[in-house]
Parts: C-alpha cells; sequence; structure tokens
C-alpha cells in the first residue's frame, strides 16, 4: 500500500481542521500580541475515524467510508467532510444517499449555499422535480442582494439534463413567484421562466414570458439575448422583443447578434444596416468589422471588404495583448483567410500568399498551408500544389479527409475529373459511411458524364440522409438541366426545398426548371428572387436567359455582364454565351 500518497490525500482533507487553532498575526504591525493557542477540533477518535473512512474508500468500501465521513462532518461540522461524503455516495451511485448526506450538511449549515446547490442538483438527478422547489427558493434568497439576478439566471441550467421538462418549468415558476412582480428581479424571473418553457418547447408561453420580462425591464440585455434564442428556433414574433430593446442604447455584441440572426433568416439588406449602424457609433468595435467584411466579400464588393477586414486586423492587433488569446487568433485567422482570397481574386497571388503565411493559430495551420496549395493550383502550379498538401502531418482522420477533399477539388478545377474520381473513391472505400464523399463522387461522375453512376451515387446519399437537401436538389437539377424527366425532376427539387425552404440554389433549381418546362414568368420571378437574395454568377446566368427568350435582351445582356464581373470564369456562363453567339 502507497502510505505517503493515502497521508498526502488525508492531509487535503485534514489540514484545515488542524489548523483551526493555529495564531494569528498582524503583519502590519511591528508589535505582536501573543495568542493563546487553541485546540483543534480533531482528536484522536476522530482522526482515526477520517482514517478509516478513507482506507475503506481506497478498498471500494463505499458504503462503510461514506457513514463514517458522514459522521465525522457531523461532528465538526465542517463543509469540506460534508462535501467528501456527499462525493463518496456519488461515486458509489447511491443518489438517496448522496441527498441525505447534502440535506446533513444544509442542515448543520444553513447558510451553505454550495450545500443548497447539492440537494438541488442530487434531486434533479434523481428525477424529483417537484421536491426541488424549497432548493430554488433558497438558492436565490440565500444569496447577497447584489448577486440574485445571476442566481435567477443560473437556475436553467441547473435543469439542462431534466427529463421533465414541462414539470420542470412549472416548478420553477412556482419557485420564483414572489419575485414576477419585483421591480428589480421581475425581469431576470420572467426570463428565467421563458427559458424554462422554451426549453419544455412551449414557446408561445416563453414568449409571454420574455415580454412580460421587457416589460418590466426595456434595457435588460439577457431578455434580448433569450428573444434572439427563440428567433433562432423558429419563434419569429421574438423579433419584435428585440427590436425594442434595440431602439434603446443597446451593446454593440447584441446588435451584432441580432445581424447575425437576421443573416441566418436571409435578411441580408436589414442585417447590413444593423452593423453599419456599430461601425458608425461604435468604430472602435472590431467584431463588427469582421462580420461587415464578411458581408460585403459575400456579395462581390471586394474593395470594400478588403478595407472592413484591414480594419479588424488593425484593431485587434492593437488590443490583442488584452483580448483573449483564442478568440483574438480565431478572429485574425478569418480576416487573414478572407484578404487572402480577395488578393487571389485581383490575382494577386504573392499578396494572398503573405496573408496566409501571417496566420499563426496553431488549429489552423493545416487548412492555411491548404489554401496556399489552392494558390499554387491557381497559378498552373498543380503538380506543386499536391505536393505541398501530402507532405502535411495529419493529427486526426479528419485532417486526412481535409487533405484528399483539396486535393480533389484543385484536381476538378485543372478538369482532371477521372482522376479526382479516383482519388475520392479511394477515400469513400476507406470511409463508406462518409456520405459527403459519395455526393462528391456523384458531382464528378456527372462531369465524366457517367449519368447512370452519378444518379445511383446521389440516390445511395438520399437513403443515408433522407432529410438532406443537397443530393434531391442535385438530382433534380442534374434532371431538369438535361431536360430530361422533368416531373420527377419537380418532385426532387420540391423535396429539397421542404428542407431547407428559401434557399437561393435550390430555388434556382425550380425556376431552371420552369425554364425547361417551357413556364417562363415563373422562371423568372423565381430566378430574380434567388438573384436578389444571393447574387450569384450561375443564377444570374440562369437569370439571364429567361430574359433573353423572353426577349428582353438588353437586361439578358446586363444582368450577364453582372454575372462576369462575379465569376468571369463560371462554366454556366461561359457555356450559354458561346451557345448563344453573344460577346459581353
Amino acid at each position: 500500500m502507497d502510505y505517503y500518497g493515502l497521508m498526502l490525500r488525508f492531509f487535503r482533507y485534514l489540514l484545515p481542521i488542524l489548523l483551526l487553532g493555529a495564531l494569528g498575526a498582524n503583519a502590519q504591525t511591528a508589535a505582536v500580541k501573543p495568542v493563546t493557542p487553541q485546540s483543534s477540533a480533531l482528536d484522536g477518535e476522530l482522526f482515526y475515524e477520517i482514517l478509516l473512512g478513507e482506507l475503506n474508500a481506497r478498498d471500494g468500501e463505499a458504503g462503510t467510508a461514506y457513514a463514517l465521513l458522514l459522521d465525522a462532518a457531523r461532528k465538526t461540522n465542517d463543509t469540506r467532510l460534508y462535501q467528501r461524503a456527499v462525493e463518496m455516495a456519488l461515486q458509489a451511485r447511491s443518489g438517496d444517499s448522496a441527498l441525505a448526506a447534502a440535506r446533513a450538511w444544509r442542515q448543520a449549515i444553513p447558510g451553505s449555499r454550495e450545500a443548497n446547490r447539492y440537494v438541488l442538483q442530487i434531486l434533479i438527478g434523481l428525477n424529483r422535480i417537484s421536491e426541488t422547489l424549497d432548493p430554488i427558493k433558497r438558492e436565490v434568497t440565500s444569496a447577497e442582494a447584489k448577486d440574485r439576478n445571476s442566481a435567477l439566471m443560473a437556475i436553467p441550467r441547473y435543469f439542462a439534463r431534466a427529463s421533465d421538462k414541462k414539470l420542470a418549468a412549472l416548478t420553477v415558476e412556482r419557485a420564483l413567484a414572489d419575485y414576477l412582480a419585483s421591480p428589480t428581479l421581475g425581469a431576470p424571473a420572467w426570463a428565467t421562466v421563458a427559458r424554462m418553457r422554451l426549453e419544455a418547447d412551449d414557446r408561445a408561453g416563453a414568449l409571454e414570458a420574455a415580454r412580460k420580462a421587457q416589460a418590466l425591464d426595456p434595457a435588460d440585455e439577457t431578455v434580448a439575448l433569450l428573444a434572439l434564442t427563440m428567433m433562432n428556433r423558429e419563434t419569429p414574433q421574438a423579433e419584435s422583443i428585440v427590436k425594442k430593446y434595440i431602439d434603446g442604447q443597446p451593446l454593440p455584441e447584441i446588435r451584432l447578434e441580432y445581424a447575425r440572426a437576421l443573416l441566418e433568416a436571409q435578411q441580408y439588406k436589414q442585417a447590413a444596416a444593423q452593423i453599419a449602424i456599430v461601425t458608425s457609433e461604435k468604430p472602435e468595435h472590431a467584431p463588427a468589422w469582421l462580420l461587415k467584411g464578411a458581408m460585403e466579400l459575400q456579395d462581390g464588393q471586394l474593395n470594400a471588404a478588403e478595407q472592413s477586414f484591414k480594419r479588424y486586423v488593425e484593431l485587434t492587433s492593437a488590443k490583442r495583448a488584452g483580448a483573449p488569446h483564442g478568440e483574438s487568433r480565431r478572429g485574425l485567422a478569418q480576416a487573414f483567410y478572407s484578404l487572402a482570397q480577395i488578393a487571389e481574386q485581383k490575382k494577386d497571388f504573392i499578396q494572398a500568399d503573405a496573408w496566409l503565411k501571417r496566420i499563426d493559430s496553431p488549429d489552423e495551420q493545416l487548412n492555411a498551408q491548404l489554401r496556399r496549395a489552392t494558390l499554387l493550383a491557381r497559378q498552373g502550379k498543380l503538380e506543386e500544389a499536391r505536393k505541398l498538401i501530402r507532405s502535411q502531418s495529419e493529427k486526426t482522420p479528419q485532417d486526412a479527409r481535409l487533405k484528399v477533399v483539396t486535393e480533389a477539388q484543385l484536381l476538378r478545377e485543372a478538369k482532371q475529373y477521372l482522376g479526382a474520381f479516383k482519388l475520392l473513391s479511394d477515400a469513400s472505400a476507406r470511409a463508406p459511411e462518409d456520405l459527403d464523399l459519395v455526393y462528391e463522387m456523384a458531382m464528378l461522375a456527372e462531369k465524366l458524364d457517367r449519368l447512370d453512376e452519378m444518379e445511383r451515387l446521389l440516390r445511395r446519399v438520399i437513403t443515408g440522409k433522407p432529410d438532406s437537401p443537397h443530393a434531391y436538389n442535385a438530382l433534380g437539377y442534374s434532371l431538369a438541366d438535361r431536360n430530361m424527366r422533368l416531373p420527377e425532376a419537380r418532385q426532387l427539387i420540391l423535396k429539397a426545398l421542404e428542407f431547407a425552404p428559401g434557399d437561393p440554389f435550390i430555388s434556382d433549381s425550380l425556376g431552371w426548371l420552369e425554364f425547361r418546362s417551357g413556364n417562363l414568368a415563373q422562371a423568372l420571378q423565381l430566378l430574380e428572387a434567388a438573384f436578389k437574395t444571393k447574387p450569384d454568377a450561375e443564377i444570374a446566368t440562369h437569370l439571364g436567359e429567361v430574359l433573353w427568350a423572353l426577349g428582353r435582351r438588353d437586361q439578358a445582356l446586363n444582368i450577364w455582364k453582372e454575372s462576369a464581373r462575379i465569376d468571369a470564369s463560371n462554366e454556366a456562363l461561359q457555356e450559354t454565351l458561346k451557345r448563344l453567339r453573344v460577346k459581353l
């Protein structure tokens, strides 16, 4: 038996007790008053009891150990011994014993919030939700006045794993009844009720509680954040709560979160307006510039995006010493990636490589090197790019997969479709459950004009991931583009839209299907809406062809020019212009 290690373990718990009779001293004064030594609360019998308890715990006799340590805790009223007894019972998977020890601890030291929290969490773990009413009340009342807001807002976390969410929500609401009308604590109390209702999938009830919280304190940012959570959970009515908060003096962080929610809802103009307010009113707020740059880059505004990202780098680099290290590194990595992308689109490959070299996050080193390989391929140095990819070390299976996918993409862009297909096929054989690889193989099979194989692979994806819209859309669009089996193509595309309503690329597929079906007016409406939502080169190409077929050729030329500005090398655009013998 390792007695040295065992004694170290004992003294971890016993040393504070042994020091109960230690002398006090005032280090600030020259004269030190003598203090009469006091006897420790730990006598020989108690020491032996604790020692025996730990020995039993070491030998796997958890029940005996628990009884001895709980008895010692009761004799001393020592918090550490009570906690040790509770932990001993939990390790032995005896919830009832742990609850008994926690309750004894709370009874011995009524003001202990830690003891009460143990009682609360054990009751929840035992699924005795209805018994948590008193511990919830104690959790709030035992907190100091300045901490009660935080105590209220922390309650939903305790119930995160409760099996009966509805009973938990009802119990919490009953426990907080005395605070719901409070001018100081009413807002966080109602916000807590709202969160509990939301977790119980009572969206209407959560919305009602959030509105009551805001009525008591319109400036409470926690209510606004809760409303944003509700917006993300498909409760659009919660946006009115956010807007009311935004109309006041909102924190820039929350305004940006609202912008992100708007982006998620594909309300791009409204999101841009919120970001513009932050960059105007709080120009030193770096995250706003990062989000602004991302939106501008997505819209093809390269010069504006470049300035926004450079502003973010400037602000973040200046404050980096005081910023969370990981957070600043991630943000800077995103900015450098984006700046490299902009330089690449401007054909300034040297500058693009320089931006990538500035990425110093260890987690991003592989991605940065893969992007550098992409730059080499763009300059016609495909073999050099492939060597760079294959030379990178792999820490995880995901790293190996990323290397394969990147190399295949470079081969695809170089129109070496067969090589890319073989590379992915070998990877898929090693990981047959990876349906994303199967999907990419299907896209390459189409390029190789192996339509039967493409369809077989896409249907394999649909079988394995029946709720994923991409395979439905890809197969439906492929059929529509070839003017084949149009009724079946329609069913597939509409199925994709069920899983991703409003997706501009799937709407583009449906618009193209209508064009192939001869429904030009419907095609025009769908494609105009898709292009408005997402200014994409291929969507613009399809829209231009519909306008051309309608005899609106000047408009068609203008939209094709817009497509060329977005991506002059787009295959669909080049094929369309060649087929219709159009020069821009």
